[in-house]
């Protein structure tokens, strides 16, 4: 395995600045290297490069120079989002440079275990339950990754008592080659991303990397419901431990009665009466069974989050949790900012902030979370996909939809091809504060009292804003000031 001491006196490249080249570039000139930082925003639009400048990093903005990527070019370290169709990674590659993301050199640098999490759904949720379960039973962990913190920086900071928790996404997988985490969790996959990864090859193979190197001495844990998931674990060296919705499982974790689902894999009812009686239950391998705890008394709602808990859970009991230490912060959890979060009541009807959701299967997740009539506000950057798979949902649960972004006019035709009297796009403008202003505003006044007003965009939030978070406060805001 490298190390980044190994690029001492040698030219290291990173493309792309924000947190994550930040941190990287600060480790790698930290053990000698010759850092060249390179990001296609202009100089005004990089407040970061100030910070590196002056510790004597070169760092060139505006463009991509031609001379960027040499045959002295000993590594790049990319940002994840960067596409491997960029012409300074197309010129790493023709010249044979070694081309990571942070996250395997966060791994060089690791005196701790990792646990890493990836999924197409719920990583974040997953992850920062998983931190609390942790910590509450004081294994110190670190949370970082995808989820804010760059893993270059929790890996410099990590003690020996300690585990680092880490949110990956597939764009910072692809770009690992010795990274091995000691606990890894598979989460779901569902179709998304393809605009960057070209197929859903090469993106169930970028999820995938996160177990290639492990051994027979670490764990997998994986979602057993999903075929994806399934067909990847069949060729696993690591000990599985798999979890289940559906299935009573010879070992691992599962939900007792099972969930029932259709012939399409759809949820079939999510009564209360039936979720009262549900009970999550762990299976050891020589057949022993213990109860955890009821579904029912998860700190947070919804079949979706109750498939968190049971990878968060797999994950604890792998790191040396007990089932006693378990209880109490499965109950305690609350929700993460832009997943189904509550924002507020006004005049009787509720508002709800699933920015986070950046899929149409992720969309569904939160709309089938709730039972009341449902006014939604979607949209965003298109990535090429036409929503049709939404139309029966959109039938059955929405009571109105309020489109703006790249895909109003995709997703306005499904709502109209559903039967929904009420369909409105925005306008859109320059200023996309304003344009989601409006959304909101338009949604409070089709909603009645009973209703849920429900920010869950189905697509990324780049057309228009910097990220999804950045769209969740706007909601929240445009919320608190109707």
């Amino acid at each position: 395995m490298n190390h980044p001491a190994s690029y001492q006196g040698r030219r290291v490249v990173v493309l792309g600045l924000a947190r994550s080249g930040v941190s990287v570039a600060k480790v790698f000139h930290q053990f000698g290297a010759e850092v060249v930082v390179n990001d296609k925003k202009d100089r005004e639009l990089c407040p970061e490069a100030d910070e590196l400048t002056a510790l004597g990093i070169s760092v060139l903005c505006g463009y991509h120079p031609d001379d960027l990527i040499t045959e002295e070019t000993a590594l790049l370290v990319k940002n994840p989002g960067i596409p491997y169709s960029s012409p300074p990674v197309q010129r790493a590659e023709e010249l044979g440079v070694e081309i990571i993301t942070e996250v395997e050199a966060a791994y060089w640098l690791s005196p701790v275990p990792i646990i890493g999490i990836t999924g197409s759904n719920g990583k974040t949720t997953t992850t920062t339950w998983l931190g609390k379960i942790l910590s509450d039973a004081g294994l110190k962990p670190i949370v970082a990754g995808n989820i804010g913190r760059p893993l270059c920086e929790a890996a410099l900071e990590a003690a020996p008592d300690q585990w680092i928790v880490a949110e990956l996404s597939s764009f910072q997988l692809k770009g690992t080659h010795a990274f091995r985490p000691h606990i890894a969790m598979l989460l779901n996959i569902a179709e998304t991303h393809l605009d960057y990864h070209g197929d859903m090859d090469d993106y169930v193979n970028s999820k995938a990397k996160l177990f290639d190197n492990q051994t027979e001495d670490d764990v997998a844990v994986i979602n057993w419901d999903d075929p994806e998931c399934r067909a990847i674990a069949e060729h696993l060296i690591a000990q599985r431990f798999p979890f289940s919705l559906y299935e009573k499982l010879d070992a691992g974790l599962y939900i007792d009665p099972p969930y029932q689902r259709d012939s399409n894999g759809a949820l079939i009812s999510d009564e209360t009466e039936e979720l009262a009686e549900r009970q999550i239950v762990f299976r050891q391998t020589d057949g022993e069974e213990t109860v955890i705890l009821p579904v029912a008394e998860l700190g947070i709602p919804g079949v979706h989050n109750a498939a968190n808990a049971l990878a968060a859970i797999a994950a604890s009991i792998s790191a040396g949790v007990t089932i006693e230490q378990l209880r109490a912060p499965l109950r305690e959890f609350d929700a993460v900012e832009h997943r189904l979060e509550f924002v507020r009541d006004v005049n009787g009807v509720k508002y709800y902030n699933d920015s986070k959701a950046t899929n149409s299967v992720a969309t569904t997740i939160a709309i089938r979370s709730f039972t009341a009539p449902i006014v939604l506000i979607a949209g965003g950057l298109d990535r090429g996909s036409d929503y049709m798979e939404l139309e029966p949902l959109f039938k059955e649960k929405l009571k109105a939809l309020v489109a703006y972004g790249q895909t109003s006019e995709k997703l306005a035709n499904v709502a109209n091809l559903a039967g929904l009297a009420s369909v409105e796009i925005v306008e859109p403008s320059e200023d996309a504060e304003s344009v989601l202003r409006q959304a909101v505003k338009r949604a409070a006044a089709i909603a009645e009292p009973g209703d849920i007003v429900l920010l869950s965009p189905a697509c990324a939030s780049w057309d228009m804003f910097a990220s999804y978070e950045q769209r969740g406060r706007i909601f929240k805001d445009s919320a608190h000031t109707l």
